[in-house]
């Protein structure tokens, strides 16, 4: 108030005065409208017009408070319609082998969000079961064979909100409440404060065995098995207060309700309907499971069974193996779906590579591109990525490694330089050195262009091949029959471009959705209602994918072709409706001229 405008100071003073003369005379105090009233007489005798007061219209907060707490709450219903084969297929287009993980997953997953989908819409038998098991999953399997992209892959397909975190941080603290309600928490936040489209969401809780209990600790393990049981209730059942109570903001805003209504409030989240994924390695799993099937085996049967992989132990773990293996019996009991996920070999790390849909190659795309420079990958160097990354025994995720080590003097060093096409060959990751000084010292020649040219083509060719392989699947995903010509425009704009499959599908449906607008423009123009066969949209949307053509010059010109000879077509004949195919659009004289002739003999 000290640096405050002078009538401000005033006005303060006014309504000082005004409340301290009520309460002498023991009035009730005065709402703001009557003090308003009070301060605006005194301003006009004092200031005339050169002063006024303007109030906004304000809904009081306490009556705010009040109306919103008195609106029913809409029940917000889940939809979900996918079935686990449709979900499969999903996962196939990025997930490279896996095949038993992918199925389990998808089927379990499946079945529970449309369980709840059901439960929405209609009055079960069963009604609201008591003891009623959760789909909750354990996945086992080596660092980098595809744990949290396919579940993430998931999420995103199902369009339910999804949070990671990491059991290491649980055991770090050796208190769980907090943290595990704290993905709760995240939950909220990424489906944006809507608590009812949290409840349906997805924890995913990666390095799992690393809170098992020590197996070589004399009494209990009181920091590992605490975080197991304090996983428990969010696992099944219970209400997790969405305000921290550590956190100052939650408390301020508390106690600024509680002093405007005098009433507390209470926000919560039922973790009910919430799945909870987790996974880890197990490294020491197998030697537990060998013992047991060992000790189990009769005769001859025992050597063979050692003779096994660890995942093909791994594929025989029970609840006891996990017991043993340290966790509390309650926690794997809230584990009743098990998915084992397979090593992969160097032939998979290559097929992970060579995928349209793949993330690494398209990354690396998308950093060359940051600098104008395109960039295309040899089939021989994606086998020699391969076999690096392999040979670093991390899974999928030694080949980020392997092509950032590759490509890094080569992203450092192109961009200062007039080079903007890359051929990505055999030679860059075996002699990257010298590749280099030839790119740099002839960045124009040629040999580089068609080298460049050579190997897009390739590409091409690869993706072409895995549309043909799709092409039943993808069509009715994405509402466009793959016919071989569309597959063609498919694959040279998914080649020419940095994105996936799926979103270079969804671009041409666009063009034929906007082609097909055009035959709609022609009849409501000219009332002739011309229908373009699928070759001649193909042949249009080919033509504007290689920036032959504008569609609104491709009307233009359509216009220009077809209006007065159809016309005269339909003069002659009454015939209204014609079928334009690529052949037409090609020699529209002569289709027209066909068209007359036929109406000749038919005299």
């Amino acid at each position: 108030m000290l640096h405050a405008h002078p009538v401000v100071k005033l006005l303060f003073t006014c309504v000082v005065i005004i409340l301290i003369a009520k309460m002498d005379q023991n009035e009730k105090i005065p709402d703001p409208k009557e003090i308003e009233k009070e301060i605006s007489e005194f301003l006009a005798k004092k200031f005339k017009d050169n002063v006024k007061i303007v109030s906004p219209v304000v809904l009081s907060q306490e009556l705010a408070l009040d109306s919103a707490e008195k609106k029913p709450e809409k029940k917000k219903k889940i939809n979900f319609d996918l079935l686990p084969e449709d979900l499969i297929a999903y996962l196939d287009q990025f997930i490279v082998k896996q095949d038993q993980p992918k199925a389990i997953l998808a089927t379990k997953i499946c079945t529970h969000f449309n369980r709840i989908r059901r439960a929405q819409s209609s009055k079960d038998e069963v009604g609201e079961m008591v003891g009623s098991i959760k789909n909750n999953v354990l996945m086992l399997g080596p660092t980098g064979v595809g744990k949290t992209y396919t579940i993430k892959l998931i999420a995103s397909k199902i369009g339910v909100p999804f949070v990671k975190g990491d059991a290491t941080k649980f055991s770090e603290t050796g208190y769980v409440g907090g943290d595990v309600e704290d993905l709760v928490r995240d939950l909220v936040r990424e489906a944006d404060d809507d608590i009812e489209l949290a409840q349906y969401g997805i924890i995913y809780i990666d390095e799992i065995d690393k809170i098992a209990g020590s197996r070589n600790l004399i009494g209990a393990d009181v920091s590992r098995t605490g975080v197991q049981r304090g996983l428990l209730k969010p696992m099944e059942e219970t209400e997790v207060d969405l305000k921290v109570p550590h956190d100052p903001i939650s408390m301020i805003q508390e106690i600024e309700r509680f002093r405007k209504t005098g009433k507390r409030s209470k926000q919560t989240i039922n973790t009910k309907n919430i799945l909870f994924i987790m996974s880890g390695a197990f490294s020491d799993l197998p030697e537990i499971i060998r013992k047991r099937v060992s000790a189990q085996a009769i005769g001859f049967s025992a050597p063979v069974k050692n003779q096994l992989s660890d995942i093909d132990i791994l594929q025989q773990v029970r609840s006891e193996d996990l017991i043993k293996y340290g966790f509390e019996s309650e926690f794997v009991g809230r584990l009743p779906v098990r998915a084992v996920f397979e090593n992969l070999t160097q032939s998979d790390l290559f097929e992970i590579l060579r995928n349209p849909n793949n993330p690494i190659i398209l990354g690396k795309k998308l950093d060359f591109a940051a600098y104008g420079i395109d960039i295309a990958f040899d089939q021989q160097c994606l086998h020699l990525l391969a076999s690096n990354a392999y040979e670093e025994g991390t899974g999928a995720r030694g080949l980020v490694s392997a092509v950032e080590r590759a490509l890094l003097p080569f992203e450092k060093k192109l961009p200062s330089t007039p080079v903007r096409k890359f051929a990505v060959t055999a030679d860059v990751i075996e002699q990257p050195k010298s590749t280099l000084e030839q790119m740099i010292a002839a960045p124009q020649s040629d040999q580089l262009h068609r080298s460049f040219e050579r190997i897009r083509q390739q590409e091409c060719d690869y993706i072409k091949t895995y549309l043909s392989a799709n092409s039943a699947k993808l069509a009715e995903k994405y509402s466009l029959t793959m016919t071989p010509s569309r597959i063609e425009i498919v694959a040279v704009y998914c080649s020419r471009h940095i994105m996936e499959v799926g979103e270079a599908i969804r671009q041409i449906k666009s063009y034929y959705d906007d082609v097909k607008k055009i035959e709609l423009y022609f009849f409501k123009n000219h009332d002739i209602n011309v229908v373009l066969e699928e070759d001649a949209i193909d042949f249009i949307i080919g033509r504007v994918v290689c920036s032959e053509i504008h569609l609104d010059d491709f009307y233009k010109q359509l216009n220009e072709d077809f209006e007065h000879g159809l016309k005269l077509v339909r003069e002659k004949t009454g015939v209204s409706r014609f079928f334009i195919t690529r052949e037409a659009l090609l020699h529209p004289e002569t289709y027209i001229h066909h068209l007359l002739a036929e109406q000749q003999k038919t005299r």
